[in-house]
């Protein structure tokens, strides 16, 4: 076990797990500048004031997870010794959070060598610098979680007491509700190859339930308010993809990446001398 400072870039939108209950996908930057990967994290067995927040700095006691190959690949070995720090700021531009996170790591911008990478298992998340986006892409998926799923968790509940009572675990999964689309970007990297990848941030999935509350309930002007975002506002911005491969996909697949963060700093302005 090593404790290790990691400020935290990535957390995606949770999923259920027949194995781990509720999980959110959470990466960040070591402070050598080293991606890491921390899987998996109960997001709701941490107590509430070490729920963590992007661009936070935590302090984690980190094992190599054994049970994933990719080399990024971490667990937590005690959760108890978990301890937040400070959360970097926007200020000056971004400044401090494009210090830490582009200046000490390569900036991809061709997908095949990230992939041809991938499948050679020497990374499995990236900084991808897009050459234009394309598209905001929306497609439906199912409404509800797997009622598989659900039904081992509750079988969880009572066995092992993970919480007060089934009620109380289904009250649990009605905080996090399961997103009704799919969100995704369409781009072109610097070779002019097109590709439509997964947004699986938690960001996009927060933003979108806020959008259909200030729409009451209106799930077209809620997407509009999304892509609005996502497309037109972040096209006016520094853009930058994280990237991550899906442990099932990450070997093998044609393209195992999808979209687990976009970093949008403003573009900084150049001034004439003149």
């Amino acid at each position: 076990m090593k404790m290790q400072k990691v400020l935290i870039v990535v957390k995606t939108y949770p999923t259920l797990s027949k194995k781990y209950d509720e999980l959110v996908c959470t990466a960040g930057i070591l402070e050598d500048g080293s991606w890491v990967r921390i899987y998996p994290l109960p997001f709701r067995k941490l107590e509430y004031e070490k729920r963590y927040k992007k661009y936070q700095w935590m302090t984690l006691p980190l094992v190599k997870n054994k049970s994933d190959p990719r080399p990024e690949s971490y667990k937590v070995s005690d959760i108890d010794k978990i301890s937040l720090g400070d959360s970097i700021g926007t200020a000056d531009g971004w400044n401090e959070r494009k210090k830490i996170i582009l200046e000490q790591n390569t900036i991809y911008r061709n997908l095949g060598e990230l992939i041809t990478k991938a499948h050679k298992n020497e990374l499995s998340l990236a900084i991808f610098k897009p050459k234009k986006i394309l598209d905001f892409v929306v497609e439906t998926t199912k409404r509800e979680w797997s009622q598989e799923n659900l039904e081992l968790l509750k079988q969880k509940a009572n066995q092992f007491s993970l919480f007060d009572s089934v009620e109380k675990v289904e009250k649990e999964f009605l905080i996090v509700e399961k997103l009704p689309y799919k969100f995704s970007y369409k781009f072109i990297d610097e070779v002019g190859k097109e590709s439509t990848l997964m947004i699986e941030d938690w960001e996009i999935g927060a933003l979108y339930w806020n959008s259909l509350k200030s729409s009451k309930g209106d799930e077209k002007q809620a997407i509009n308010l999304v892509r609005k975002k996502y497309l037109e506002e972040f096209s006016q911005k520094d853009i930058y993809l994280f990237l991550g491969t899906t442990r099932r996909y990450h070997s093998w697949a044609s393209n195992p990446f999808v979209i687990i963060g976009v970093f949008y700093p403003p573009i900084k302005k150049q001034f004439s001398l003149f």
